[in-house]
């Protein structure tokens, strides 16, 4: 698989291409390239891939690295039982 194929952001399906894309096009910020790309914003709200979006973010960054903002993750709004999701109910 090449490198611009890969998923970054498995619950959005966002590539690292589209996230490069993004950031030439655009020249943003970590937090703008998240907002853009959706990268971030699925089910796990950025757990998986927060990380490698801010990396690729900073490695595209033409600024110093001191001035990029991490992005920041949420847990889900409520919690949900495994019960609810499928599981046996007693």
């Amino acid at each position: 698989m090449q490198k611009n194929n890969m998923i970054i952001c498995r619950c959005e399906e966002v590539t690292y291409a589209d996230l490069k894309k993004t950031k030439e096009k655009y020249n943003c910020t970590a937090r703008e390239l998240k907002l853009r790309t959706r990268a971030g914003m699925g089910y796990c709200g950025g757990r998986t891939c927060r990380s490698a979006v801010d990396k690729i973010a900073s490695s595209l960054e033409k600024q110093k690295e001191k001035d990029i903002i991490p992005l920041k993750y949420q847990p889900p709004v409520r919690p949900v039982s495994f019960a609810d999701l499928g599981g046996e109910h007693k």
